[in-house]
């Protein structure tokens, strides 16, 4: 069985740890902490425990500020081994004590992996401090932790791993601060988790000897920790720094007992044990729910990407149909190569040609020929980009009227365009119109089409379809659209010429085709800025379902 839960516990601190919670949705703060939490849990207390069923009892002894733990494990010690008051708030290595012969079972990363350990001296920041002493029986380690109100965060958080690792719980507070909120917020994430725990009242002043101890316990049974065994250390003169024996009797008498009986420790860590594995399907529960949550807002923010970007893609779409890219530079480049008055009226026929105004296309203006290429080139690029920028801007907008998405933007300026859009448009633009020729060259390998296309060339052809593909409604269907005076008619016939109705319809839906998927798939880079933000800060759908699995596997083998 152990076995099993503990491949169990594995896979759940596994798929914990790479479910992403940031964005900034209501509870998600809170369900990082339990995510944190299980993860440290499993790897500092739960595993390790499953792993050595014989190891000595750990007893974490926590508190608040100026609460006395410290003096409280010094007393028992016999020694001053963890100082109090003179170091707060520094950050502290925190003391393991334990007999000499029960060392072995610490100064390895069985529990608490992340701490280096350290004996004598002064040790640094980060490590584990153990001192080996014969003032403590064997079979039980004593923990002190650093202030879980320490104003230090790395102090508190470092309080919360020692707590997550520990059999139980020897919480110290005070006459005159038991009642603070901070203490009960612990106090129930012992019961949160599992944790046997006891409870040190100290300090009590003889005319409260009664009244405060009795008021604490009714507190804990209101709060569902009436189980919790509390000890009372009277206000008292420190002798040498440590609390005279007499005060210490009661705490002193419950580590003896545990110390003597082997059973008693095993029931205290079986207690932990289960009620920490108990506790797990819960709490994951949890997190799982805040993961669906954040899907949810996710999926909000990528809808409205979506939308933008698809109206985006849709305005270039209607731009293609609309004539509109025939304006300007474009038309002007195109009268120039072509002539389109006095074309129309050479075209006799299907079979007809134009023979002096058309071969001028190749020979008489070389020029034209690119200048009309560079004019359709930059037309398309300037509107991808303005449909590229409109969308990003109206992205942006509506991230900003929602929480999370304001959030992410916090540091990102991506109200415009990306940077690299612009090279990119230029080259899916340019590798757009090398399509189109290879289209016409292709067309045009029949011994039928090859002189006409050749009086043309492959170029004026290529131009002439894109010109057809900006000038028609719906592509080549026969219903033509006279825009700019002719133009598109002017195609329309050139093309006919030289391929055949049926041919030019698919020439020009090719093309057309070819563009809006290029079209798509410069708009989709340039939202993926977008979901790269949300990619970094949300659970994607794979990972919420391996967290699911991972939860069931525990809750079945436990």
């Amino acid at each position: 069985m152990s076995a099993d839960v503990a491949e169990a516990l594995g896979r759940l601190r596994d798929d914990l740890r790479e479910v992403r919670l940031d964005l900034d949705v209501p509870g998600s703060e809170e369900a990082r902490r339990v995510r944190d939490d299980l993860v440290a849990q499993v790897d500092d207390y739960l595993l390790p425990r499953l792993r050595q069923m014989d190891a000595p009892a750990l007893i974490v002894v926590g508190g608040s500020t100026g609460a006395g733990k410290s003096t409280l494990v010094n007393s028992l010690v016999g020694s001053v081994v963890s100082p109090a008051g003179v170091l707060r708030p520094t950050t502290r290595a925190p003391v393991l004590a334990c007999n000499p012969s029960d060392v072995r079972w610490f100064d390895d990363p069985r529990i608490l992996p992340s701490l280096a350990r350290a004996t004598g001296g002064s040790p640094a920041p980060g490590t584990l401090q153990l001192l080996p002493t014969d003032a403590l029986p064997t079979g039980l380690a004593l923990l002190d932790s650093p202030d879980i109100d320490s104003v230090l965060a790395e102090n508190r958080a470092l309080a919360n791993q020692l707590l997550a690792a520990a059999d139980a719980w020897l919480f110290v507070t005070t006459a005159a601060r038991y009642a603070d909120a901070v203490p009960w917020e612990f106090l129930h994430a012992a019961q949160d988790r599992g944790t046997a725990l006891s409870i040190v009242l100290n300090r009590v002043p003889d005319d409260a000897g009664r009244q405060v101890p009795t008021h604490l316990r009714e507190m804990l049974r209101d709060e569902g920790l009436g189980d919790a065994e509390l000890f009372v250390v009277p206000e008292t003169e420190l002798v040498g720094d440590l609390l005279p024996e007499p005060a210490l009797r009661p705490v002193r008498r419950w580590l003896d007992d545990l110390a003597a009986d082997a059973q008693a420790r095993a029931t205290l860590v079986r207690r932990t044990l289960r009620g920490a594995l108990a506790s797990l399907p819960a709490r994951a529960g949890a997190v799982e729910r805040a993961a669906l949550e954040q899907i949810t807002a996710a999926a909000e923010l990528r809808a409205e990407a979506d939308a933008a970007y698809g109206d985006a893609l849709r305005e270039v779409e209607a731009a293609l149909r609309s004539g509109s890219l025939l304006r300007g530079e474009v038309l002007a480049r195109w009268h120039e190569v072509v002539g389109t008055g006095d074309l129309m009226r050479a075209l006799e026929s299907r079979v007809g040609w134009a023979r002096d105004r058309l071969r001028s296309l190749v020979t008489g203006k070389p020029a034209g020929d690119e200048e009309l290429r560079v004019a359709v080139e930059n037309r398309v690029e300037a509107v991808i980009r303005a449909a590229a920028e409109r969308a990003s801007e109206r992205t942006a907008r509506a991230w900003r009227d929602r929480v999370p998405g304001k959030a992410l933007l916090a540091d990102a300026r991506l109200e415009r365009a990306s940077e690299e859009l612009d090279a990119a448009t230029e080259e899916e633009v340019r590798a757009w119109q090398g399509f189109v020729f290879d289209l016409v060259r292709t067309e045009g390998a029949s011994k039928r089409t090859t002189a006409r296309l050749a009086s043309l060339g492959v170029n004026g052809a290529g131009l002439t379809v894109m010109i057809a593909v900006f000038a028609h409604t719906g592509g080549l269907t026969g219903a033509e659209v006279a825009v700019a005076g002719g133009t598109s008619a002017v195609g329309q016939k050139l093309l006919e010429a030289i391929f055949g109705d049926q041919a030019v319809r698919t020439l020009a839906a090719r093309a057309r085709e070819d563009l809006v998927v290029r079209t798509e798939r410069l708009l989709r880079a340039d939202a993926q800025r977008y979901e790269a933000l949300l990619e970094t800060a949300a659970p994607d759908a794979d990972g919420f379902a391996r967290l699911h699995a991972a939860v069931e596997g525990v809750r079945r083998a436990s």
